[in-house]
């Protein structure tokens, strides 16, 4: 049980504030260490690496508040609340090493992606006195947290133990999503790993195609703004981020499967569609994509007497394009592309069963909301959507780019069955450099296109 108040503030005094404990200081912890020092929280206890220790002190010197270790047992040993914020790759072994000497009656979290590795490692290494109750900010180490989904699982501890917790993260203005550990998996594969899997793919496409789609004037403006934009926020992370998610977590394995499966078997349709103008094969294609629509949508296209759409017009998604939007279609070379990649998001939610508005409003991150919007923008408007299958069907311009994005998912969809973090890591790792330069400007406007699509500001 908490020995402290039920509304207990950062304002206190120090000796009636727990100390915090960090173990693991990358992109993530650092974002948190920085957000409760801010708050005025006055006893946070870090550590990363042994070989990372003059180098985190020297970062954190200037900011009393904050006191690195050369390791996990000194935070381990002084920390009312300690998190773990490590790739769950690693989980198991670092709380093998630091978990036998939590202070007693302390309160332990873990900010990893993939739970069941998280929950295991917890339980086999913890001491029974020590109380579980973990947490996930669902959203990355640049991103206002402000309103965004912060999950807390109570697994092993009190209410008070709870309210703890709480106290702590308030600061960040985030939003209280209370699941257990397993409905977390299953909530975080639905929302992320096959939106991960989407926009590797393309990433990974275009690299082997050498080009930047926005460069080309052919993939530019409206929701082709989304697509790049976040494309490039993914590769300009460090791979591990998405690897654990998509490796340990059987259910995001089965959806990346289904989302290649999904992309080869309407590319193989539209070759089938096209060819000779076979009105079997056509019909056959509109079908299943009216089928997934209905499965996903619902039966009425458009948006009047429907829930507020998520994305905003074209029109203001234009001011966050990295190329030159075209002024019009008449004379430019911007022209209506087949959309693979969410005809398969679609059609692949649809096949396993997946609502993707019932995650939206439980624990959706912003690369889920805003692909989620995108699919949304194109699927309920009938024009756009007769024109992304006339244009599968009958345009072959962007033929090459569709194959290579299937080849891309494929490979990334095998990558993942591999199970393999030094494969995941190689193949990432090989698409990153393509864009390397070009994600200072794609950041920027990322994040503002982001924050003004979360607020939106429907003009």
């Amino acid at each position: 049980m908490s020995r402290f108040p039920r509304d207990l503030k950062a304002t206190a005094p120090a000796n009636e504030q727990p100390t915090i404990g960090i173990i693991g200081m990358g992109l993530m912890g650092s974002m948190y260490a920085r957000v409760l020092t801010q708050a005025g929280w006055k006893k946070i206890h870090v550590c990363d690496r042994p070989d990372r220790y003059e180098a985190l002190k020297e970062e954190w010197a200037d900011i009393p508040a904050v006191t690195a270790f050369p390791d996990g047992y000194g935070v381990s040993r002084t920390s009312d609340f300690i998190m773990y914020s490590v790739e769950a790759e690693f989980i198991d072994g670092v709380v093998a090493q630091y978990g036998p000497s939590t202070k007693l009656n302390a309160v332990v979290a873990g900010q990893t992606s993939v739970k069941a590795p998280e929950r295991a490692a917890f339980e086999k290494h913890l001491p029974k006195d020590v109380s579980i109750v973990s947490c996930h900010s669902l959203h990355g180490p640049t991103v206002n947290p402000i309103g965004q989904p912060l999950v807390l699982i109570k697994h092993r501890g009190s209410d008070e133990d709870l309210g703890l917790v709480e106290n702590i993260l308030r600061c960040f203005g985030s939003r209280f999503v209370h699941l257990s550990y397993e409905e977390h998996d299953v909530v975080t594969a639905n929302t992320q790993a096959v939106t991960h899997a989407a926009f590797l793919s393309m990433g990974t496409a275009w690299a082997s195609s050498k080009a930047y789609p926005w460069e080309s004037g052919l993939y530019v403006g409206g929701i082709e703004t989304v697509k790049v934009n976040l494309t490039l926020r993914i590769f300009s992370n460090a791979w591990h981020v998405y690897a654990g998610l998509a490796i340990l977590n059987p259910q995001a394995r089965e959806q990346i499967n289904q989302y290649a499966k999904s992309a080869t078997e309407l590319f193989k349709m539209m070759i089938e569609a096209g060819t000779a103008s076979n009105e079997a094969e056509e019909k056959k294609l509109r079908d299943r994509i009216e089928w997934a629509r209905k499965t996903v949508f619902g039966e009425t296209i458009g948006h009047e007497g429907q829930r507020r759409p998520i994305l905003l017009s074209e029109h203001i998604l234009d001011r966050f394009s990295l190329g030159r939007v075209p002024e019009g279609t008449e004379g430019s070379n911007y022209r209506p592309n087949s959309h693979l990649s969410l005809l398969a998001m679609v059609d692949c939610w649809a096949h396993l069963n997946i609502n993707p508005f019932h995650h939206l409003s439980l624990a959706a991150t912003p690369l889920f909301r805003l692909f989620l919007g995108v699919a949304e923008h194109l699927f309920l408007s009938q024009s756009m959507l007769d024109a992304s299958i006339h244009s599968a069907i009958y345009d072959t311009w962007h033929r090459s780019d569709d194959l290579e994005f299937i080849v891309a998912a494929r490979g990334w969809s095998q990558c993942v069955q591999f199970g393999s973090f030094d494969v995941y890591k190689k193949r990432f790792d090989g698409t990153r450099a393509f864009f390397e330069g070009r994600f200072e400007e794609s950041g920027r406007l990322g994040s503002e296109m982001i924050k003004t699509v979360m607020e939106n500001k429907v003009e």
